[in-house]
């Protein structure tokens, strides 16, 4: 299994984390020497014919105009037919079907797992792209085959001129400010809102290594309702020891105040707010993926005392806190011994080992179980 990288090129990760992350961009050269892409461009299209893969064409001149988008699954004829030049397939969480890619996660650990959003892959043709575009989430650019010229611009944001006549969010205005050709094995580390256009230079692949964040009106509006539900009705907006209203139809600035510093002592909830984040931050991607191996493994009270094995389905997130002790899984908060939850939340694995340790996650309608009928446990893929 692939350690956590110690440094990106030569710099320490302490000091990628200190000077770049989420502050500005930064390319590395040979990020990851001799590299060999885990996926064909071929292979990456047979993985676009699947109902349960999500994945898109964009064809910078299309059949009903400029950057056409194409939802799959897609046909062979689909592929077929396409022009030679100037279009990208993309595939999304490519980490939860093929082992290899999945492995590049390790590389990145030295970000939170619950940070990490999936492995997305993409195959252009010569002069394929996007567009200029920005996204609202860090990304690393890792140059899988082929080679790609990335130019970036500046911050932009939901003001910034869009293209008209397109779904996608095609930059009107762009101006590069840098400008790079990628190799295989090069990488390019993106921080949200920064714009970017990379166009292929002969067929070439992309590996998009994104990370999750949820949006500040996400927060405020599903935190609020789960702090809300442990305050008492009695608690309410104060104003003891104010003066007397100088102008009484006036909404003061004092009363602002007043109530801004009341809404910071109402989210005083630390474990509250832990297993909101907790849950929050490991909801899966694609639910109905982990859905379709529920009840995979039902029979591993007989299969475990044999060898077999538990682990966490690959389109499955899971994490840990410490107090209370939960683990957190799928969306869900729960109850688990702190060393079990630990392990489990880093590894993605129990074994019989671990039932014998902690016999109480194998009782009936335990944690086993529900992990077990919601299908977020399973025995190993065989590609895994």
């Amino acid at each position: 299994m692939a350690s956590p990288l110690t440094h990106l090129g030569d710099m320490p990760i302490e000091v990628f984390m200190r000077d770049y992350w989420q502050q500005k961009p930064l390319l590395i050269r040979n990020a990851f020497p001799n590299f060999e892409s885990p996926i064909s461009g071929e292979e990456l299209a047979g993985m676009a014919l699947e109902e349960a893969v999500e994945s898109r064409l964009v064809l910078e001149n299309g059949e009903s105009g400029p950057w056409e988008l194409r939802t799959g699954p897609f046909t062979e004829e689909d592929f077929l037919t396409l022009p030679r030049t100037h279009w990208t397939l993309l595939v999304q969480a490519v980490d939860q079907w093929l082992s290899e890619v999945a492995e590049l996660k390790e590389s990145f650990r030295f970000i939170p797992d619950w940070r990490l959003d999936d492995v997305m892959i993409s195959y252009a043709a010569d002069q394929g792209s996007v567009g200029p575009h920005y996204d609202h989430y860090d990304v690393f650019l890792l140059q899988a085959e082929g080679k790609r010229l990335w130019q970036q611009g500046v911050k932009v944001d939901e003001t910034s001129p869009r293209l008209e006549g397109t779904p996608l969010n095609i930059l009107k205005e762009f101006n590069a400010e840098n400008s790079w050709v990628l190799e295989p094995g090069d990488m390019l580390y993106l921080p949200p809102q920064y714009s970017h256009w990379g166009i292929a230079e002969g067929g070439c692949t992309t590996i998009s290594i994104g990370f999750r964040a949820p949006s500040a009106s996400v927060i405020l509006e599903d935190l609020a309702a789960e702090v809300a539900m442990g305050l008492p009705d009695s608690l309410r907006y104060t104003d003891a020891g104010m003066e007397p209203a100088k102008c009484p139809a006036e909404v003061d600035s004092e009363s602002v105040a007043r109530l801004q510093q009341q809404l910071i002592e109402w989210l005083k909830q630390p474990e509250k707010i832990t297993q909101w984040f907790g849950a929050v931050m490991t909801e899966a991607k694609y639910p109905d993926t982990v859905a379709l191996d529920a009840d995979e493994a039902a029979d591993w009270r007989e299969q475990m005392p044999k060898g077999a094995q538990l682990v966490l389905n690959p389109a499955s997130r899971a994490a840990f806190c410490r107090e209370p002790a939960t683990l957190f899984v799928d969306g869900e908060a729960l109850s688990a011994p702190l060393t079990f939850a630990q392990q489990f939340a880093e590894s993605h694995e129990i074994s019989w080992d671990d039932i014998e340790a902690f016999p109480e996650i194998a009782s009936n309608d335990g944690l086993i179980d529900q992990l077990v009928a919601q299908g977020t446990l399973i025995y190993p893929p065989e590609d895994f």
